[in-house]
């Protein structure tokens, strides 16, 4: 726990933490806006499918639970990129500090380092995870009720959905962990990270659709690859028509989060720290 302290206090001593915070509150705001704006698409009827398969899904996504469940974790898509970047840089600023040395001269064995530093991640994850459900208990009631749906905070499912938001939350940190360690440079890892978290996600989406649409039907199933459809699939209310279970998300997220953790284990017992 010393060492995990101790990797807590390094961020803490660098202006990063309140920067990614400051950052965090507006695009918070924006997917809070967002999630409300097709919520009500959705309850009005706005909302086209596109086909018979396309109408299911958005016959599915309408219901009050699954709308529920999408609002009640909302500030997941950016709230995981803070905790990406942040778990990432509990790595990397070993390198740009020039604290590296150091720290492993301190502590010889390079894997509880490694482990320090994904339970400093894991708890920044659950902090922001704390931060954006307080939130959305706050103000989500209020948008239900604009829509003239119950608060749905009675069903079992809204709070399954909530502690598989802190999960994703979690796997999200060790994954950030993993790649800072395979990405050394503090500026190259937080570039990199945020451009393909972000614009990456949208150029998987669109080979899948295009090969769904053009090469086979079966393609559709696997976008459940890309990290950040895997963790939306884990929240949803119901299994929804088209797409796999909840469980494969779940499943799909764990997998990367063990490589990246493991992988990133490896690499720094045996890499030359200088």
């Amino acid at each position: 726990m010393r060492l995990v302290n101790a990797e807590l206090f390094k961020l803490r001593t660098t202006a990063i933490w309140w920067i990614m915070g400051l950052i965090l509150l507006p695009l918070y705001a924006a997917s809070l806006g967002f999630n409300w704006l097709s919520s009500y698409a959705l309850v009005s009827g706005q909302a086209d499918g596109g086909g018979a398969d396309g109408q299911a899904q958005v016959d599915a996504a309408s219901l009050p639970i699954n709308i529920a469940t999408n609002m009640y974790t909302t500030g997941q898509y950016m709230g995981v990129l803070i905790v990406l970047l942040l778990s990432a840089i509990i790595v990397t600023s070993e390198f740009f500090h020039l604290t590296a040395t150091t720290t492993f001269l301190v502590t010889p064995r390079r894997e509880a380092v490694i482990l320090a530093k994904l339970g400093a991640g894991v708890i920044v994850a659950l902090l922001v995870w704390a931060l954006t459900t307080l939130l959305d208990l706050l103000l989500v009631p209020i948008i239900m009720d604009a829509l003239n749906l119950p608060t749905q905070l009675g069903e079992p499912a809204v709070w399954r959905s909530i502690g598989l938001n802190a999960l994703a939350f979690v796997l999200w940190a060790v994954l950030g962990v993993g790649l800072g360690v395979l990405i050394r440079s503090q500026l190259a890892a937080t570039l990199i990270l945020g451009i393909v978290y972000t614009i990456g996600t949208s150029v998987f989406q669109v080979i899948f659709a295009l090969l769904t649409n053009y090469v086979a039907q079966w393609f559709e199933n696997l976008q459940v690859l890309v990290p950040t459809t895997a963790s939306q699939l884990m929240l949803s209310g119901t299994e929804l028509p088209g797409n796999p279970p909840r469980w494969v998300g779940a499943a799909v997220l764990i997998g990367y989060a063990a490589v990246a953790g493991v992988v990133g284990t490896l690499i720094t017992k045996r890499r030359d720290i200088s």
